[in-house]
């Protein structure tokens, strides 16, 4: 990936974007309401931001969600493959390039680009109200101070203040996974996938309706509660996670076979998940996740890049998935990608600090702030794991969101495949009102955790 334009790129972007900071009347005029810049590019791939939903009315749940995209009749302009794909590598990552030469079976199948995401009303005026009162901690990295649900930094100066906006995007107040598989294609030379099927909620004590501030909220970035459904050696073992905005994760793991729950200090950051031959660690989910303490993040500038957009077929609990992710890659089929403006952000692991990936750079979509695309180096400086998400506009929230990611790692070879309904029977539900028992606080306890593993 060449930065010598990058660079020069971010240097003008962050002075432009210095120049606005104070001036919130840039949100919905020149800038789009949540931050990304309302124009096209030069040439006019990347078109104008446009509002309005990308949805035809009448979806309910239940209903294929990508019957409903307005976009559904767009036909692929052109594919990129390990035949072209140096034609193409000034609008694709490092990661990308290599994942097109190492995985034979992945394919870029490029789209006419689409911009649509955007958030609703009062969303929009939260994040309206964020320029210059929202804040990043003393500490340097904490999020002390946002109106939420909304965009903390639609103008950012820094790499912690853009990631922060991935994660407090809006979700809705939960993100309800009723059935998921998590794949792990078979090592080298093997024929036998780890898949472990599952149920997982995302609670965002935030995420509802109005305008807070943050400060006066408990300090959750979101409450999470995870449970295995099979295979045999997992079936039963569940865990409730508190991701706080200010300080390290609190875990708590149910055993079924003791039948107690444990406080699991040490399970967070790059600690390898249960059950997956440490090829899968507990910051890896959705691109990043959890604490960024350990890291420094520099705002490197923006480039344009092919990003998974309006992938509905990553979400498709109908689809055959062994058929969509294999040991060579997705299957194009099943994807969709499209020409975005986004955000580039390194991380560099601090001094004194250990972490198996001690360099990453990511890759956020300037209209949603999704993090799109993720590269960890090792200890070594050498590439090692891809990721990438795909994101779809979300008909309950009227935002655009990505859990659905898949990770390559180019040194075993092996396809990780998480955080989606797709090939699972059961889609996934984007909640926007707190009426269900997972929605609340008082769920995510070690007391609960145990009363609804034990029953």
């Amino acid at each position: 990936m060449r930065f010598c334009k990058l660079t020069a790129l971010a240097g003008a972007l962050l002075a432009s974007h210095a120049a606005l900071a104070a001036d919130a009347a840039s949100l919905g005029t020149t800038l789009t309401p949540l931050g990304g810049e309302r124009a096209g590019n030069a040439d006019g791939s990347i078109p104008a931001w446009t509002e309005g939903s990308a949805l035809e009315p009448g979806w309910s749940y239940g209903k294929p969600r990508a019957d409903y995209f307005k976009h559904k009749g767009d036909k692929p302009l052109f594919t990129i493959d390990a035949a072209n794909v140096d034609k193409y590598a000034g609008k694709l990552t490092e990661g990308q390039v290599a994942v097109i030469k190492g995985f034979k079976n992945y394919k870029l199948e490029v789209y006419p680009s689409r911009r649509y995401c955007s958030a609703p009303d009062f969303v929009q005026a939260n994040t309206k109200a964020n320029v210059g009162m929202a804040k990043i901690g003393a500490d340097g990295w904490s999020l002390a101070e946002a109106t939420v649900p909304g965009i903390p930094f639609p103008l950012p100066q820094s790499g912690i203040e853009v990631l922060w906006n991935a994660k407090m995007k809006y979700a809705g107040v939960a993100l309800d996974m009723k059935a998921l598989w998590v794949m792990l294609s078979p090592r080298s030379g093997g024929s036998d996938w780890i898949e472990a099927g599952s149920t997982q909620t995302y609670y965002y004590p935030w995420g509802k309706k109005g305008s807070n501030k943050l400060s006066e909220l408990p300090p959750v970035e979101y409450h999470t509660y995870f449970n295995y459904t099979s295979p045999t050696a997992l079936a039963g073992q569940a865990l409730v996670i508190t991701s706080y905005l200010n300080k390290t994760s609190d875990t708590f793991y149910y055993f079924p076979g003791q039948r107690r729950v444990r406080r699991m200090p040490s399970y967070s950051y790059d600690a390898p998940q249960v059950g997956f031959e440490n090829q899968y660690t507990l910051d890896e989910p959705r691109v990043f996740n959890g604490t960024p303490d350990r890291f420094d993040w520099k705002l490197v500038g923006k480039k344009e890049m092919f990003i998974g957009y309006g992938s509905f077929g990553m979400y498709d609990p109908a689809a055959d998935r062994r058929k969509v992710v294999t040991p060579d890659g997705v299957d194009p089929k099943a994807t969709r990608y499209e020409l975005h403006r986004v955000w580039v952000v390194e991380a560099t692991a601090k001094d004194g600090v250990r972490h198996v990936a001690p360099k990453r750079r990511f890759y956020f979509d300037e209209d949603s702030w999704a993090l799109m695309g993720a590269e960890d180096y090792d200890a070594q400086g050498k590439l090692w794991k891809v990721r990438e998400s795909f994101l779809i506009p979300v008909a309950e929230t009227g935002a655009c969101d990505n859990p659905a990611f898949v990770q390559y790692d180019l040194v075993s070879g092996r396809v990780l495949f998480d955080q989606a309904g797709m090939g699972a029977g059961k889609d996934m539900v984007w909640a926007v009102e707190a009426d269900d028992p997972k929605y609340k606080d008082a769920f995510y306890t070690p007391d609960n955790l145990r009363a609804i593993s034990d029953r």
